[in-house]
């Protein structure tokens, strides 16, 4: 009998699955490029906050955010990409699932592989914007960090076993909570959901070499992360501070890579802070007010 996580046994977990369908949306012409996606909350909003997985994530990765916000009024979709080989290539396509969702501007929820391609988004929309603010969990605006940039072109040839080994390298060994323990249970399992040219391509688009403009990122943010041991350096936190200087700071104690899933609450009420400085906006990610010019 295959192991399956404390998190995927939850009741929370279950009743997300049963109540929020998980849809299947093909963009691009390639019919294999599917991108998978749960949108729950007001279908009228268009400007929900979208939630971008890190590598190792899919889909039902931000299942903790996604009941309790939508209780609130707000519309909150979950997204799986497709294979993608470079960040042009990715937010060409995640252009387009907007167009076809009629979403107008997003808030989007990024951690860490997530929030590297909102920022990259955003920059490339900047003359016609479509990201209305962000939300960077645990992330980073440079690949050069991983210290992959010379191996990132070969990793479509590696098999499936060595990526997942690399990936799961950098998360942590010592001792912590149970809440991470099962947080990183829970991710490992997505891990193993993905298929070797889905690992390969996310690690390409993390580690090719590539990093953020961020005087051309001209949106609100807020820099979510943690104190304790995740798989960024302090001097990659200090560098994403330093390209926001004006951004909102969420700092959780502790929380690991995955605070989203092991401190679940602390982060929803980050959310919920950063969301409601819109509320009767014309980008107002719920369906409450009235909106007006922002």
């Amino acid at each position: 009998m295959e192991f399956e996580s404390d998190f995927s046994q939850s009741e929370e977990y279950k009743s997300f699955r049963s109540t929020v369908p998980l849809r299947q949306i093909v963009v691009d012409n390639d019919a294999l490029k599917v991108w998978k996606l749960y949108d729950a909350g007001p279908r009228c909003v268009r400007s929900p906050l979208v939630c971008l997985p890190p590598v190792s994530g899919t889909a039902d990765a931000f299942y903790k955010q996604m009941l309790p916000l939508t209780a609130r009024g707000y519309r909150v979709i979950s997204v799986e990409y497709p294979v993608y080989w470079s960040v042009n290539e990715w937010c060409e396509g995640f252009r387009r699932l907007l167009d076809i969702l009629e979403i107008d501007r997003a808030h989007i929820l990024g951690a860490s592989l997530g929030g590297f391609l909102a920022q990259k988004f955003a920059e490339l929309t900047s003359n016609c914007p479509r990201v209305a603010s962000l939300i960077l969990c645990n992330s980073f605006t440079d690949t050069k960090v991983f210290n992959y940039v010379d191996s990132a072109p070969v990793f479509w040839m590696l098999p499936a076993t060595l990526l997942k080994k690399m990936i799961i390298g950098r998360f942590p060994r010592k001792l912590m909570d149970s809440q991470i323990a099962d947080s990183i249970d829970f991710m490992v399992e997505r891990l193993d959901s993905l298929s070797q040219s889905e690992l390969a391509s996310r690690m390409t688009l993390n580690c090719f070499s590539s990093y953020v403009e961020p005087q051309k990122v001209q949106v609100e943010v807020t820099i979510l992360d943690v104190f304790d041991e995740s798989a960024l350096s302090h001097s990659v936190k200090e560098e994403l501070y330093k390209c926001y200087p004006t951004a909102r700071l969420a700092h959780l104690k502790t929380g690991g890579n995955f605070p989203f899933l092991s401190r679940a609450e602390e982060v929803n009420i980050y959310i919920l802070v950063h969301l409601r400085g819109y509320d009767g906006t014309s980008t107002s990610a719920s369906d409450s007010g009235t909106p007006v010019d922002r």
